[in-house]
């Protein structure tokens, strides 16, 4: 029985130690270099070639290895077996960090200043008055972020493709809730799943139901953003400023306008990065179920696209 670990333009000798050590007597090995594809059983993916999977004929089970599933399901010959995500504290842990000095970017005007340093331009100026955040998304990370600035004293608001009820959160879902939601919003955090329903749902329809010069972060996916909207939005100034950390297209082209916009700031998918050591364990339990023939931790509903 062997393991194929599919995750393209990274170095995976640690991933394959620890998982090694942890699957005693079971093959792991790394596409596309795998000694004999029909002993593979198991597959650890991510942003892997469209069609590769169908060289496994006795595939049972695929493991993403981050939190997201979407690149997967891209795959129009992905063979129809149970799909697990990682669901990683450390993960959530990393978002919250990042959100957190966004947020204190942000309030404390570094933006501005940073503009001004370029210009030696000396002008102080106050903090913003930021209340209330608006966290689109209230999944496993959505929903901990939601919680997170509502204990920084933040009037937080929430919204979801279904109702969910969160401790100090005013929560809506649904087409209908979706301006209530971001209704005076002087910050909007975009973490929703990248779907059918989601795709370019960031668009200047999103931007007109904001109050003007909201601040808006996106650390979901980047095709839930038309881009031409945002840089018309921030131009008008109907979006005061944008922090991006999830693009289209990764690595983020050269010429690409984001790059010199001077109300973007541009983070490299950095916001919850996968480590090695706190995602095997779940790797692990997942082929002894898959083995098994249990049901897989952190299943995904295919239908759903989460």
């Amino acid at each position: 029985m062997t393991i194929a670990l599919i995750i393209p333009d990274r170095k995976l000798d640690d991933l394959q130690q620890r998982l090694s050590a942890a699957l005693p007597g079971v093959t792991i090995e790394v596409w596309p270099e795998l000694n004999d594809p029909a002993a593979v059983t198991f597959a650890v993916v991510w942003k892997h070639p469209a069609g590769c999977l169908q060289q496994l004929p006795n595939l049972k089970a695929l493991q993403s290895y981050g939190a997201g599933v979407d690149s997967i399901l891209a795959d129009p010959e992905l063979p129809l077996v149970p799909l697990a995500r990682v669901v990683d504290p450390a993960l959530t842990e990393s978002m919250l960090r990042y959100l957190a000095g966004i947020e204190s970017y942000y309030r404390l005007r570094l933006d501005q200043f940073h503009r001004q340093q370029q210009q030696a331009q000396w002008k102080p100026k106050s903090p913003r008055q930021l209340r209330k955040l608006c966290v689109l998304g209230l999944g496993e990370l959505g929903a901990a972020a939601a919680q997170f600035f509502q204990m920084q004293g933040y009037q937080v608001t929430g919204w979801a493709r279904r109702p969910q009820q969160l401790s100090g959160v005013t929560c809506y879902a649904g087409v209908d809730g979706l301006a209530a939601a971001l209704n005076d919003a002087d910050l909007v955090i975009c973490l929703l799943p990248l779907t059918s329903a989601t795709e370019d749902l960031l668009n200047k329809q999103l931007f007109a139901l904001m109050k003007a010069g909201v601040i808006l972060v996106n650390v979901a996916r980047g095709a839930l953003l038309v881009e031409a909207d945002l840089l018309a939005a921030l131009d008008s100034g109907q979006v005061q400023a944008a922090c991006l950390d999830v693009f289209r297209q990764e690595p983020l082209a050269a010429t690409h306008p984001f790059w010199s916009h001077p109300s973007i700031l541009v983070t490299p998918h950095i916001s919850a990065v996968t480590r090695v050591d706190t995602v095997v364990a779940q790797i692990a339990e997942n082929y002894r179920r898959s083995e098994a023939g249990l049901a897989l931790l952190n299943q995904i509903d295919r239908q759903q696209g989460y």
